[in-house]
């Protein structure tokens, strides 16, 4: 037996290093040649390492959350023949995925690590260990992480998969298994703690938020907007719209607003090198998207919002904030945006405190429509009502500018028809 190192290969985008954020194999396992070993994050994308070999591992790199140089040894296993050391074998089948794509079940599949002869493709009864105390249950990162968001323990699973891998069908089968067999299981009171560390994408987005938070002073503006005529517009556009058009929501009309207010205030269309002390004004209108995503927050980008009508506004939106929900969202589609918008939808609450999205200044935010009273001079009449919740970088924007910019996006939005003249 010789030993054979399998380096972590250069996963490109020119980074230096990368997050361990999953182990595959332990210390003493025997693997095939192109099992997965592990899977390391980058920039929003997990990679998995494959065994360039068949052999047992000797020796692992680190812990889940810590940070691995390129090149570095990542694994070390005892294998017949000649050992190596080259990365070339590792890293000519190393498999990548957006986060999302993970959680919803399209990360690549490869070849498991061998499993103990006893396992077997069935499912065991609820509450059954199916293995040996300490034994690691075969599963792909997005099945332990959709485990993991249930609170499932895969080692009462049996998998059906080869060499009893635990996949996404086996975990459908005993959640429908324990929703029907098990309510006194269910009632018992709960008394464990559960320690979950902060890794992958949830630590990076924790790390832009305490950046944001940390180094820019908020001033937040909450202002309510009559959005009656608006909603009556928007439903007749979608009434008589072409059958092939996308279906128009609120976001695309407030897209242009915001174009059209950025057009006069190029100050809010920016983003600020607090280290340089310079502050970047952008002719293009890249609209950031925050949308939620099994994985947590991501922004996609709308590109040059300022060159696109409504209709095509609503489709790229649809594009891209599909494409981060379901993992295939590219490097550049969630990068370079110069101005942000998020909404909770029908969650929005009455008003919100959104957090910029650093480096940018100036993050819009909307509230849920709702019907109230309003006072219309002589009397209360029901209207649709929203209120935008928009935050700014203090440093570079003054509360008197804050408000002229929110007050232009309500001005438009009330009269809707001033959405389709030209700046």
């Amino acid at each position: 037996m010789t030993e054979r190192v399998v380096r972590l290969p250069d996963v490109g985008e020119g980074i230096a290093e990368a997050e361990l954020v999953e182990w595959q194999v332990q210390v003493g396992d025997l693997v095939r040649e192109d099992a997965v070993l592990g899977a390391v994050m980058t920039d929003k994308a997990t990679v998995e390492i494959p065994s360039p070999a068949e052999g047992r591992v000797v020796w692992l790199a680190g812990k889940v959350g810590d940070m691995l140089a390129i090149g570095s040894d990542f694994v070390r296993l005892d294998v017949d023949g000649k050992g190596e050391t080259s990365t070339t074998t590792a890293a000519r089948a190393v498999q990548t995925t957006s986060a999302p794509a993970r959680k919803a079940g399209h990360a690549a599949r490869a070849t498991p690590a061998i499993a103990p002869a006893h396992v077997a493709p069935s499912l065991q009864p609820l509450g059954t260990p199916s293995r040996r105390e300490g034994e690691r249950p075969l599963a792909a990162p997005a099945v332990r992480l959709r485990a993991r968001e249930a609170g499932i323990d895969l080692r009462q699973l049996h998998g059906s998969g080869p060499a009893g891998r635990i996949t996404h069908d086996d975990l459908d089968s005993y959640i429908a298994r324990g929703s029907d067999e098990a309510p006194a299981l269910r009632s018992r009171p709960k008394t464990a703690v559960t320690d979950t560390k902060v890794v992958g994408l949830r630590r990076k987005i924790a790390e832009k938020m305490s950046i944001a938070n940390a180094r820019i002073p908020h001033i937040t503006y909450v202002e309510e907007v009559d959005v009656t005529a608006l909603e009556d517009l928007r439903a007749k556009l979608n009434e008589q719209k072409r059958t092939d058009w996308p279906k128009l929501t609120l976001l695309p009309f407030l897209m242009q607003a915001i174009v059209r207010a950025v057009a006069i205030q190029p100050e809010l269309n920016a983003h600020f090198d607090d280290e340089a002390g310079i502050v970047h004004q952008h002719a293009a209108v890249h609209m950031g998207i925050a949308t939620q995503t099994g994985a947590g927050l991501m922004v996609p980008v709308v590109r040059h919002t300022e060159a696109r009508d409504l209709f095509d506004c609503a489709a790229e939106v649809i594009r891209v904030t599909e494409a981060a929900r379901n993992g295939t969202a590219t490097r550049d589609e969630l990068i370079g945006s110069t101005i942000t918008i998020t909404s909770l939808g029908a969650l929005g609450g009455l008003a919100t405190t959104p957090i910029i999205n650093h480096p940018e200044v100036a993050i819009v935010g909307v509230d849920r429509i709702a019907i109230r009273p309003h006072w219309d001079g002589a009397g209360f009449v029901p209207r649709k009502m929203m209120n935008l919740s928009s935050s700014f970088d203090h440093r570079v924007i003054d509360g008197f500018n804050a408000a002229l910019f929110v007050q232009r996006i309500k001005t438009q939005l009330e009269t809707p028809a001033m959405i389709f003249i030209d700046a």
